[in-house]
Formats: C-alpha cells, structure tokens, sequence
C-alpha cells in the first residue's frame, strides 16, 4: 500500500505538471488517463487487461460508437472508461457511458474521465441501469488521504464488483447521513433535541415546555462543542461562543478562516490548513502524527515537531503578494537544485516561492529533511557559555 500511495501521489504531481499540455482527447489519454490504469496494474498495453476502442455487441448501440475502454479480469470485462480531453468539463457525457454500461449486465463500474478528474458510476437505484451521479469523485489536483485508500481498490489484484457496490452504498448512505445531521442542527429538529435531552438528563420528564425552553440551551451546546472540536484541531485556545451564535456560523467551511478567539490578528486560513493536511499526508509513516503540531502567528503558519517553538519544519508566510515556505534546514546548493527541478522559484533569503500549498508535493525532500533535523537531540543541545549568544542559551533551555 505504501508503494501504491507514493506512485498515485507522483501521479498526481504529474497529471499538475502535464495536465495543461494535454490538449486533445489523444493527448489525454496518452499521458494522464493510461498512465493511471498502469499504476493501477491494469496494463494499457496488455489486451488480456486492457482493450481500447471497445466494441461489443451493444442492443442499440450504434456500430460507430465504441467504448475509449473496456478493463478486463479473468477474461471478463468490469469496468468501461470514458475519456474526454484534459480541458473538457464531464457534465455532459455520463448518458453516452450510460448506454454502454446499461447493454452490458457483466460490467458493474463506469468511469467517465478528462485525466484530472474521475468520476465512478454504478447501478445503486436500479440493477444494469447506471445511476445518474458518481458514487466516487477523485481530483487529482486536490487529492486526499482518503482518495488513496478508495482508489486501492479499483487495483487489478482487488477489483471487485461486490465490495465497490458495497463501498458506493457506503458512500449513497454517507451523503445522506451528512444532509439529515446538517439539515438537524440548522433546524433544530425536535426530536433531535429529545435525542440530547434524553441522554443528558433521563429523569427529567419530556413536556412541550420543557423542550420550548431546553431547545436554545441545545442549539448552544452543539455550536459550543462544534466550535471547541473545530479549534482543539488547530490547537487553538478554545472561549465559549455567544449564546445567539448561529448553527450556520459554527459548520465551518473548508474555504472560511479561523480567527483565534484570543488574537483576532492570528486568522488560520484555508491554505494554511490545506498546507498542514499536505505536509502531514507526507510525513505519514516517518513521524507519529500526534508530534506534528501546527502554529499560527500573527506573521506566519509554521508547524513543530513536539510542539517546540525551536524545532520548527518550516513556516509559512502568506501576508506578501507570494506566499513563501521556509525551512529549518538551510538552502544549499544541492536543494536549491531540488527546487529549480521541481519548477519552483527561490524567494528572498533562505525562502521558496509556494503559490498552492500543494506545491509542497513537489519538495518532498527538504521536508523529510526538516524532519530528521527537528528529531535529532544533538542539533539542539545546549551550546557552551564560550560559542552560545545569551539568546542561543535562552532559547536552548526552553527545549
């Protein structure tokens, strides 16, 4: 799985990097959409795995259409791919995918694709019949841990139709559990209230006056324990929030900031959480997860190691016209050369220009570097009274 991991995340890199190139459907396919079924084990070049131009014996389908293709295992065909061009948008063209998937009972998955993103389809509502909506969405420009671990299972050693109809029932029941908790705590829902009152308090007698006046103290808790869910994530100190605060206000946004309720000057944006859930997706497996431990300053987003102000990874300074990304390990020639090929520029000083916090993927290096430095004791041992600054003392005995 670990090796599975690195291959998609450097594809991702790649389809970034190349994606913009690609300008006809034929480049697509060539250089993001069949690299993909390569890492996936399905080997374009393999017909025993892979067929393109599939064309079947489709009721009315014409004999002009063909499916891009058809994936095949143990001889039968499991799932058909839709490609479009890299600058396509895919709104448009599930019914076309759907016409093949519907003549075909065998096949149980349908991927329409312009190399950024995929979107997987099955039958959920209606056996043979593909659904009109994706039960699974990956964009490889904005790919997630969890986008990993789903994507392992289109693999060709572990394609099956069973546990992915299973997985996109999951993922049907998800949704809709995610519409009933948030259309419940904006509204309110009595018999959610009931729910916490019951639980909290199982003696008190259930009167329409008791929940009239319980209902603002509930709608109070939930943002107070959202809100203290929200920060403690951040290690940011937690203050109670306003009684009249809005359930609207607390289901934070993945696009809102953060102010610090303490420094309103200290606001934790999205890029800065992005950049974090990047560097830690990274660091997965070479530090505990727990010992990565984010910052936020009025003057930059840095993230620690143990939570040592001294021990610092990097530090992120987005309040210039170019965010830049310093680390703790000192630019040398050797990673200046690591960044020149990873097509990023040099900023002023010992920092690197970092316009998307994803651009972090392509500098793996410095960071597991910083890493290393941060864990070894001896680079921050006490220096002797005769070379240590009164500050280096200072900063050393707080380690």
């Amino acid at each position: 799985m670990e090796k599975f991991e690195e291959q998609l995340r450097h594809h991702a890199t790649h389809v970034e990097e190349m994606g913009v190139h690609c300008i006809s459907e034929e480049t697509t396919k060539q250089a993001l959409i069949l690299p993909l079924m390569n890492t996936l084990d399905f080997t374009p070049h393999n017909p025993l795995k892979v067929q393109s131009e599939y064309l079947a014996d489709f009721p009315g389908i014409k004999k002009t259409e063909k499916v891009d293709y058809a994936l095949f295992h143990e001889g039968q065909p499991v799932m058909f791919v839709e490609a479009k061009a890299y600058r396509e948008k895919l709104g448009n063209h599930a019914p076309q995918l759907a016409r093949y998937f519907n003549s075909t009972p065998g096949v149980r998955i349908a991927a329409l694709t312009n190399g950024q993103t995929w979107k997987f389809f099955t039958d959920l509502k209606l056996e043979n019949v593909m659904d009109d909506k994706p039960f699974f969405v990956v964009d490889f420009l904005d790919l997630k841990d969890s986008d990993i671990e789903e994507m392992a299972r289109f693999r060709y050693d572990h394609i099956k139709a069973e546990s992915i109809r299973t997985f996109a029932e999951d993922q049907a029941y998800l949704a809709k559990f995610k519409e009933v908790i948030q259309s419940s705590l904006r509204e309110m829902d009595p018999d959610f209230v009931r729910f916490v009152i019951t639980k909290a308090s199982p003696n008190l007698r259930m009167t329409q006056k008791v929940l009239d006046s319980m209902t603002p103290l509930v709608k109070r808790a939930v943002a107070e324990a959202m809100t203290g869910m929200v920060v403690n994530s951040l290690n940011i100190p937690s203050e109670p929030v306003k009684v009249d605060a809005e359930i609207d206000d607390i289901l934070i946004q993945e696009d809102e900031d953060i102010v610090d309720p303490t420094n309103s000057k200290i606001i934790t944006t999205k890029d800065e959480r992005r950049l974090q859930e990047v560097a830690k997706s990274l660091l997965k497996g070479k530090a505990d997860d727990a010992a990565i431990v984010p910052k936020d300053t009025e003057s930059y987003f840095a993230l620690l190691f143990q939570g040592k102000v001294n021990r610092w990874l990097f530090r992120y300074n987005a309040n210039k016209k170019r965010p830049t990304l310093q680390f703790i390990v000192p630019l040398t020639e050797k990673y200046k050369s690591e960044i020149e090929r990873a097509g990023l520029e040099l900023g002023t000083g010992d920092s690197i220009y970092l316009d998307t916090p994803d651009d972090l993927m392509r500098i793996p290096g410095m960071l597991f570097d910083s890493l290393a430095f941060c864990m070894n004791d001896e680079n921050f041992k006490i220096k002797k009274a005769s070379s240590a600054t009164p500050l280096e003392l200072l900063v050393e005995a707080t380690v």
